[in-house]
């Protein structure tokens, strides 16, 4: 008689629905009630039935219960309930609640009883279309098993929740933000708006904590501005609670995602968040949108790369080079004119790493990483 006190009472806690207390004892929700009537009336000898220490021909073997707990401690410990059941249901063909798949982790003290904490908050209201606003932000975790933290870069829309990039890199800024920006409006076309963080790279603040600076915009400032896209500026942690609630499944999921696929490499884990896990969390997470349609704007015509790089201007030496960045770059031969000698140009850098060097509209040549010019016709002249 125990196991139903002890069952009446974690009900009473709160930390069991009925519908769970009612699985635990092997009953349906209608019988747990009548049985809690009949105990808080009578106490344990109002239950003094023979039929109730009988076994429900609908318990689930106690062998099969075994093997899903021996499962989780095998290959899952650390996972929360609900990623743990979608791999039970899906990659080993169980067919156990949720719910009771729940009760017996916690009764195997293998996951902890989690309570409500905080008062009400009412959340922001999401964008009635896709399109509307794009949330992107960087979370640094140990993202792969027994290797430095590495920052994960997430753009996703506010409408659906769906992610439509993500990709780690060594550690977030400009060129990492003009990566996801090339990825989400290539295939998608521009957004009405795009929400941050007040990052370095995202915008100049004078005062920490202080409000932007808009008269002073950062390169991806200058990017969003000239393509129409508004950038704005979230101002506590709270603002981006959507972000934030997505990184707190990222972090409890993909790595172990990537942990149990045996990824120990960036390219690989890229390949995988962006072939499998996305399309994965997608399918699971999003939500529909309250109004059909889509706010992206089409673009043609256009070369955001061209667009979505970094873009300073420097004065050309005697020697008809460009110093940028500790790298010199020879502008090659040109049929416009001898040489271009004390005039202004401008160098765009790529999120690969690359260059080119552009005066006015016109490109005067393109250099890899190191520096070198990238076409062999230029280089032999």
């Amino acid at each position: 008689m125990e196991k139903y006190t002890s069952v009446y009472d974690r009900w009473r806690r709160g930390e069991l629905s009925q519908a769970e207390a009612a699985e635990l004892l092997g009953r349906s929700e209608r019988q747990f009630r009548r049985y809690k009537g009949l105990y808080e009336e009578g106490g344990l000898e109002a239950l003094r039935d023979g039929r109730l220490d009988k076994p429900s021909s609908n318990a689930t073997p106690a062998d099969v219960i075994a093997g899903m707990l021996a499962l989780y401690r095998r290959d899952h410990q650390g996972w929360n309930v609900k990623h743990f059941h979608e791999h039970l249901v899906k990659r080993h063909g169980y067919t156990l609640s949720y719910s009771l798949v729940k009760s017996r982790l916690q009764d195997a003290d293998l996951v902890r009883v989690r309570r409500q904490k905080g008062g009400h908050r009412k959340k922001r209201e999401r964008k009635p279309c896709v399109g509307m606003m794009l949330h992107q932000d960087g979370s640094r975790a140990e993202w792969l098993e027994g290797q430095p933290a590495l920052d994960l870069i997430v753009t996703m829309d506010d409408a659906t929740n769906t992610i439509y990039s993500g990709f780690l890199v060594p550690e977030e800024g400009t060129s990492s933000t003009f990566q996801a920006l090339l990825e989400v409006f290539g295939q998608h076309g521009l957004p009405l708006s795009l929400y941050t963080d007040r990052g370095s790279h995202y915008f100049y603040t004078p005062e920490a904590g202080g409000p932007v600076d808009r008269k002073s915009p950062t390169q991806v400032g200058r990017a969003l501005a000239q393509l129409g896209v508004e950038h704005i500026a979230a101002y506590s942690p709270e603002a981006r609670g959507r972000s934030e609630r997505l990184f707190g499944t990222l972090q409890d999921r993909l790595v172990k995602e990537l942990a149990l696929a045996g990824i120990a490499t960036v390219t690989a884990a890229n390949g995988f968040i962006r072939d499998v896990y996305i399309p994965a969390h997608n399918a699971r997470f999003a939500v529909k949108a309250e109004q059909e349609g889509s706010a992206f704007v089409a673009i043609t015509g256009v070369d955001l790369a061209e667009i979505l790089c970094v873009q300073e201007e420097r004065q050309v030496g005697n020697d008809n080079t460009v110093v940028f960045h500790k790298l010199r770059l020879q502008i090659p031969p040109s049929p416009l004119r001898a040489h271009f000698v004390r005039s202004t140009v401008k160098v765009r850098q790529y999120h690969d790493g690359s260059h080119a060097i552009f005066h006015g509209p016109r490109c005067l040549g393109r250099y890899d990483c190191a520096g070198a010019l990238k076409d062999d016709a230029q280089k032999a002249a």
